[in-house]
């Protein structure tokens, strides 16, 4: 193992896609409108040579092999590898990764990690993973433009793969900030009746963390991650995962907690919180001594039987109601209520709870505006079923 096999393998495991065909694979940059030649032409050239001369260099140094590229005008590029990869695949196949089909979505790297014997090797192979499944869009932030982040974006069902790698990148002591699991509590904790839940994971750095401590091949990645650190005020320090503060808030149970393709140590539980998952999963940096004592002591208030916002037209949500015999069977009353009240509620506390028992339980008043918001959108205010921009434009 040298630096360049650790970047090249970083990069194979990352976006490696491998066909039929014994004489190429192909590597998927989905860098989307970051990458378009239309929108950035300069950058496009940068990637454009950047796959040819460090990327294709590396190939014909360690492997032999050839190196091209496609792309399209929406900014998806594709690295052709061609020739003989034969030790391409004997490489993989020694850390018993398959080399079929899409690599990371089955990947387990725990050999091959523990094969990287230096923080430079380390290094390496994850620049390889961020120069593929590393996102720097501007969405990628905490809540403003103030929190920068790196955005490892992983496909499919490969808890263990996310694992691994939070605990590589523990190794060179760049903590990740949040791990946003491919799991409904995560993705729709407030909802149980949507169904595309399954987004695919996103571990999440600091990006003046990663910029301390990681690195990337492509010189494209290292100016975006300037010109994103430069929107910042001032740099941030990573907290460790053992005594970071936890915040949790009341969500829904999802009938795919139990769905089939979870693995077997997760499926068929109710998580409260991203950290929760990282304790079942047995992460030496979980924060045990925070998640235990709110899972003994107000669990029966942080799981909400009934949908806490479910949007659809009249039909749907009827139908929803009907069909349950929890809410079917509950009396409904109509209320009239200003959305000027609802706004002066909010205004004077963004955490209220409304329409409970007492001041302790009941709806957030933030989701009950979301859902005014999606009610009084038309269609072409809607994204699917969120309303286009901010769902509340303070002011």
């Amino acid at each position: 193992m040298n630096t360049d096999k650790a970047y090249l393998l970083g990069l194979i495991i990352g976006g490696g896609i491998f066909g039929n065909a014994e004489d190429v694979f192909r590597i998927k940059l989905p860098y989307k409108k970051w990458g378009s030649y239309l929108d950035n032409p300069q950058r496009a050239g940068q990637i454009a040579a950047d796959i040819l001369r460090r990327v294709g260099q590396m190939f014909r140094a360690i492997y032999g092999l050839s190196v091209q590229y496609e792309t399209t005008p929406g900014g998806t590029w594709v690295i052709l590898c061609e020739g003989d990869t034969t030790s391409v695949k004997a490489d993989l196949n020694h850390y018993g990764i398959s080399a079929e089909g899409e690599i990371r979505g089955n990947a387990d790297i725990e050999l091959l990690v523990a094969d990287l014997i230096d923080d430079n090797l380390k290094r390496r192979f994850i620049a390889g993973l961020a120069d593929t499944i590393g996102s720097m869009a501007k969405s990628q932030r905490r809540f403003s433009d103030e929190h920068q982040i790196l955005s490892f974006e992983i496909k499919g069902y490969n808890f263990k793969f996310v694992c691994e790698l939070c605990r590589l990148l523990y190794s060179i002591n760049c903590i990740p900030d949040q791990v946003n699991w491919n799991h409904p509590n995560i993705h729709c904790p407030s909802d149980p009746y949507y169904a595309q839940w399954n987004k695919g994971f996103k571990l999440r750095i600091l990006l003046d963390q990663y910029a301390r401590f990681g690195a990337f091949a492509f010189r494209t990645k290292v100016e975006s991650s300037n010109e994103n650190r430069s929107l910042q005020r001032e740099q941030h320090e990573a907290e460790k995962c053992e005594t970071r503060e936890i915040h949790i808030t009341p969500s829904t149970v999802h009938p795919a907690e139990n769905d089939a393709r979870l693995p077997d140590v997760i499926r068929g539980g109710h998580y409260v919180h991203f950290r929760h998952f990282c304790a079942v999963l047995g992460c030496e940096h979980a924060p045990y001594n925070a998640i235990c004592p709110i899972l003994n002591q107000n669990l029966g208030l942080l799981i909400n039987p009934f949908p806490i916002l479910t949007k659809g037209d009249l039909e749907r949500i009827e139908n929803i109601i009907r069909n349950d015999s929890l809410m079917a069977n509950r009396a409904y009353a109509d209320r009239q209520i200003s959305v000027l009240s609802l706004l002066q509620t909010y205004a004077a506390d963004k955490d209220k709870l409304l329409y409970g028992s007492n001041e302790n339980v009941g709806y957030p008043i933030n989701e009950i505006l979301k859902a005014i918001a999606y009610v009084i959108a038309d269609d072409t205010e809607l994204f699917g079923n969120r309303p286009n921009g901010k769902w509340l434009r303070e002011g």
